[in-house]
């Protein structure tokens, strides 16, 4: 006979907060919401964190370049997703971590002898308007000159050599070799240039800077940056072709790797992330999951994962518990988990961080996951909502919509992530989750602020200034259906019935 736990497994949605009271001014703009994103050791600071702690999953319908672009420049991060090439992949992390940087390594040059034609090439390809002229149009050559979009865009002999129309190395104002970040946005600021070029004793370019990136980091303050001054960004990866595209995305700059499966207790998962400590150390970083219990995550501790992920069936788009059964109440496992973290770091002096993915809907479920004992938490569906996500925007019946769908459906076909093979038309034999659409939230920086506005507030209201805190001063209370119930807007049948209109 199977083994019965009778006791039902809960979600969210079922608890409450009990408002506490501390000494002390708690107030939103003073909360801190820091977080660690991999494993370290007591009284030690992680190697990676997040300065906000929201992720977001290795989707297609989610994590792509301009997603996660957006979402470190709010303090986030997010997980490429790995259902593609490996070129393609890679692609996607270099673009992300060229969006944002200090010194960039100029990969849009010419010689003097091209045209305007191979000019409006190349911008088409890279979307880059500002283009250094070297003597071999590589990135390290001899520089001649710099050529910006009002020299071209309005230059209407094609043919026209770029010689005669940029802007040359006498005229430049540039930085030597070995100038600090602050020195070199000092010199863009008093020349009022957009671009300085940073070049070595013998004229030869080595990087760029920009007063674009300067003023994104004034406007995002939380950004989510590397050693090198670029948006951190993470990378999918599954359990099948993980020896060839690892080194692929770290050599592309992947800043961590997460195993996407849908059940993370398999031997699968341990020999993947075990195989990537043996080849590269503790320099690569990799989280697992998704477990539901404290025997799949200390299963994953002892391979030894960076982070683990909770949660399987409580996506929005997912029917695991449907089509298989398999799954758990996402509070409950959290809770579960939780509770195995905290028993191995007071047994072994290291702290393994809990990512719970799934069943959040509205911001106090993020909150509510962080005081059950969440480092961060993963999210699909209310990414996909937003302008940046690369689902098609959609207008019907006057409403606008994104597309979103599963990563165990028919159209995003992400065998890998499934462990399992296609059958003879090359589809699933059945599907874990569905397609759809999803309701347009406009920019994720507005979507992104407001969420964070809830939670500040929420923890503030529990007496609590950040993460640690809240976990331990947080009171919850198991509520009833009713009690949730009345919780919402109701009798009121017109918003306006008192305005007159």
């Amino acid at each position: 006979m199977a083994r019965i736990i009778n006791e039902p497994s809960r979600t969210f949605g079922e608890y409450l907060f009990d408002p506490n009271q501390k000494e002390g001014h708690y107030r939103p703009e003073n909360v801190n919401l820091r977080t660690p994103l991999v494993k370290h050791r007591k009284r030690e600071d992680p190697s990676l964190f997040l300065n906000i702690p929201l992720v977001s999953a290795c989707m297609q319908a989610v994590s792509g370049p301009e997603l996660a672009s957006a979402l470190a420049r709010c303090g986030g991060l997010s997980f490429i997703f790995q259902s593609q090439s490996i070129e393609d992949q890679v692609a996607m992390i270099r673009r992300v971590k060229g969006s944002k940087a200090g010194f960039v390594v100029s990969t849009s040059n010419l010689r003097p002898e091209n045209t305007i034609t191979d000019v409006l090439e190349l911008h088409e390809k890279t979307g880059h308007s500002t283009i250094p002229i070297t003597h071999d149009g590589t990135g390290a050559g001899y520089l001649l000159g710099i050529l910006t979009e009002h020299d071209w865009k309005f230059e209407e002999n094609r043919g026209r050599p770029v010689s005669e129309v940029m802007t040359k190395i006498e005229d430049v104002i540039f930085g030597p070799a070995g100038i600090s970040l602050h020195e070199a946005n000092s010199l863009l600021k008093k020349y009022k240039k957009s671009c300085l070029p940073i070049i070595d004793n013998e004229g030869n370019l080595q990087s760029l800077v920009f007063w674009k990136d300067l003023m994104s980091h004034l406007d995002n303050p939380d950004e989510l940056l590397d050693v090198e001054k670029r948006l951190v960004v993470g990378a999918g990866i599954n359990t099948w072709d993980y020896q060839d595209r690892v080194p692929a995305l770290i050599a592309a700059g992947a800043d961590v790797l997460c195993v996407d499966s849908a059940n993370g207790f398999t031997d699968h998962q341990k020999d993947v992330i075990r195989w990537i400590k043996r080849e590269f150390g503790n320099s690569v970083k990799v989280g697992g999951g998704n477990v539901v219990s404290a025997r799949g995550f200390k299963f994953l501790a002892g391979a030894g994962a960076d982070f683990i992920k909770v949660g399987i069936g409580g996506g929005s788009i997912c029917i695991t518990r449907e089509q298989k059964g398999i799954g758990k109440g996402q509070a409950t496992a959290l809770m579960e988990v939780v509770e195995a973290r905290d028993e191995i770091f007071h047994r072994t002096g290291i702290y393994i961080p809990v990512c719970s993915d799934g069943a959040i809907v509205y911001p106090v479920h993020v909150a509510m996951a962080l005081a059950l004992g969440a480092d961060f938490v993963m999210m699909g569906g209310w990414f996909a909502r937003f302008r940046e996500a690369p689902g098609r925007l959609i207008m019907d019946g006057g409403n606008y919509y994104k597309e979103y769908w599963g990563e165990a459906t028919n159209k995003a076909r992400n065998f890998s992530r499934y462990d399992v093979a296609p059958d003879k038309k090359g589809l699933f034999v059945f599907e874990e989750g569905v397609e759809g659409r999803v309701p347009f939230a406009g920019d994720l920086k507005d979507g992104v602020r407001d969420a964070l506005a809830k939670i500040r507030a929420t923890m503030c209201d529990c007496g609590a200034l950040d993460i640690r805190e809240f976990r331990e001063e947080a009171v919850i209370q198991l509520a009833s259906p009713l009690a949730i119930a009345e919780g919402g807007a109701n009798v009121i049948v017109n918003k306006n019935i008192f305005s007159g209109k």
